[in-house]
């Protein structure tokens, strides 16, 4: 059975999740475990039951291209790793509001209409909407999420702005009788995760931290987005807050610290980490982490859209627990391996 999609925003991510759904298309059940994936069988989903039906962009270059087009259609510039063919779904305008940073307004021609969205979601036959849009889109994000409330599909917030993990926006989502998870998506491993888990593993050995700060840096559009500051509010706290939680300090500073183009799709993270150990000894970890920043969320997501599909089958609604696991912001923080544990159970029905 098909997992029918919608998506907003045909950028990088896009542009990673589509090339995975052909790179392990041949993945089943029987496969020996293979890089990137955490799930070959998810529930009785593969990968390759994933189908993509509707897109939503406002970038004109690519509104009206075939989706296996628009993914290479500037400013998109992640790695390609795998052919996708045509797939038959042009890419529908979408919604701007504020999806989009004044300083990039002019990189392309821009063009919208919302009007039409909730139209195009019904006769997709999407069952739920994956945003993928810029951090800081927040009246847009508010926007699809009750898009997907009028057209009766679940919604999956992948950036930091706060629906999934909002009380009311979920209460929204349950009257409706239609499942939400976010807000967020945490990269398989990514800075964050990384991060949380080096913080945790120092206080479970009985050390006691002090401060820590990451900066990231890198070259595609979501950084360049997020050098107008005025951007970063959701972010900073959707990145720090997890940090605090397994760290026991609020002295824990998170922030991308700059967009440098020529590093294109690749994120640079350093992670700082300082304490005391036994006898009050000082003690400071420094460490650098380099990943191709698309391909990390989109080994979450194609897991995301599975138990998302899981939810609608067992017709769930409202906020989803498992998206402790997938997400840096959920409604409730969760310690790593019990996120983990909550996300084995929900496969198998517990």
């Amino acid at each position: 059975m098909k997992i029918k999609i919608a998506i907003v925003g045909v950028g990088n991510c896009a542009s990673s999740f589509l090339q995975g759904l052909e790179y392990y298309k041949h993945v089943d059940e029987t496969s020996s475990p293979v890089p990137g994936l955490m799930h070959n069988n998810f529930g009785g989903y593969l990968i390759r039951d994933i189908e993509v039906v509707a897109a939503f962009d406002v970038n004109g270059d690519k509104i009206g291209k075939d989706i296996s087009e628009a993914i290479w259609t500037p400013p998109t510039n992640s790695r390609k790793f795998a052919d996708v063919p045509y797939k038959g779904v042009a890419v529908n305008a979408g919604f701007l509001g504020d999806g989009i940073a004044p300083h990039m307004q002019d990189y392309f021609p821009l063009q919208e209409a919302p009007e039409r969205i909730a139209e195009v979601l019904k006769s997709s036959g999407a069952e739920m909407l994956v945003s993928f849009l810029p951090v800081g889109s927040q009246k847009a994000t508010r926007f699809y999420a009750q898009g997907c409330l009028d057209a009766g599909i679940a919604f999956i917030n992948g950036i930091p702005e706060f629906v999934a993990s909002d009380p009311e926006w979920a209460e929204k989502f349950r009257q409706a009788g239609i499942p939400c998870a976010g807000d967020d998506i945490q990269s398989q491993v990514g800075a964050t995760i990384l991060h949380r888990a080096l913080v945790g593993l120092v206080r479970e050995r009985g050390q006691v931290i002090e401060n820590s700060y990451q900066l990231d840096i890198g070259g595609n559009m979501d950084f360049d987005n997020l050098t107008d500051r005025r951007r970063l509010a959701s972010k900073k706290i959707s990145k720090t807050d997890p940090v605090i939680f397994e760290a026991g300090t609020k002295d824990v500073r998170v922030v991308p610290a700059d967009y440098i183009s020529f590093l294109a799709d690749n994120k640079i993270a350093y992670i700082n980490i300082k304490g005391r150990q036994f006898g009050d000894f000082p003690f400071e970890i420094e460490l650098k982490m380099s990943v191709e920043d698309s391909p990390n969320n989109a080994g979450v997501m194609v897991d995301a859209v599975r138990a998302m599909k899981l939810s609608l089958d067992r017709k769930l609604s409202g906020y989803q627990e498992w998206s402790a696991y997938f997400f840096k912001h959920p409604l409730r923080l969760l310690p790593l391996g019990e996120a983990r544990r909550a996300v084995e159970d929900f496969i198998v029905g517990r």
